[in-house]
C-alpha cells in the first residue's frame, strides 16, 4: 500500500494541506486564523488540522522560502516535529525576523510540510565511545 498521511480537519474554515507542483516535495499549509507578528515577534498559528502520521515516519514543519526571503519570516524551530503518535492540532510557531509587522489572514500559506522517514533505536549508555579524527571539537572549530 502507498504512503499516506491521513488529515483531519477540525474546524470549517481549516485548508488541506497542497502541493504547489507535481513534484514539489513538501504541502504548503494555511493559517486557521488572522494574526500579527511585530518585527521581533513570534506566534503560535494554528492551522485547524491534525494527522495521522504513519508509523516509523515524522512531518517536518519548515519555512516557506518565499517568506523568508520577503518578509523576515520563518518556522522558529524548524523543522518543527509532528511525531507518528500524535493527534491534537499541528500548530506553526512563526518568527518575524523583518523591520516591519507581518500581517496573515486565514488561509495564507505560512509553512511547508513533508514526511520523512526515522529510524527508531535506543538510547544505550556506556563508559566509553570510539574516537575519532574529530573528537569533542564543537562550534567553530574547523576555523572561520
Amino acid at each position: 500500500m502507498p504512503l499516506r498521511l491521513l488529515v483531519k480537519r477540525l474546524t470549517e474554515t481549516a485548508r488541506l494541506p497542497v502541493r504547489g507542483s507535481e513534484h514539489a516535495s513538501c504541502f504548503d499549509i494555511h493559517a486557521d486564523m488572522d494574526g500579527t507578528i511585530p518585527p521581533g515577534g513570534r506566534l503560535l498559528v494554528k492551522t485547524g488540522l491534525a494527522m495521522a502520521v504513519p508509523p516509523g515516519y515524522e512531518v517536518q514543519v519548515r519555512s516557506r522560502s518565499g517568506l523568508a526571503l520577503k518578509q523576515g519570516v520563518a518556522v522558529l524551530n524548524a523543522p518543527g516535529t509532528v511525531d507518528a503518535d500524535y493527534r491534537g492540532e499541528v500548530g506553526v510557531i512563526l518568527i518575524n525576523h523583518g523591520s516591519e509587522p507581518f500581517s496573515f489572514k486565514r488561509g495564507d500559506r505560512i509553512a511547508q510540510i513533508g514526511v520523512y522517514p526515522v529510524e527508531l533505536c535506543p538510547a544505550e549508555e556506556v563508559d566509553v565511545l570510539d574516537d575519532t579524527v574529530r573528537g569533542s571539537g564543537g562550534f567553530g572549530h574547523t576555523g572561520v
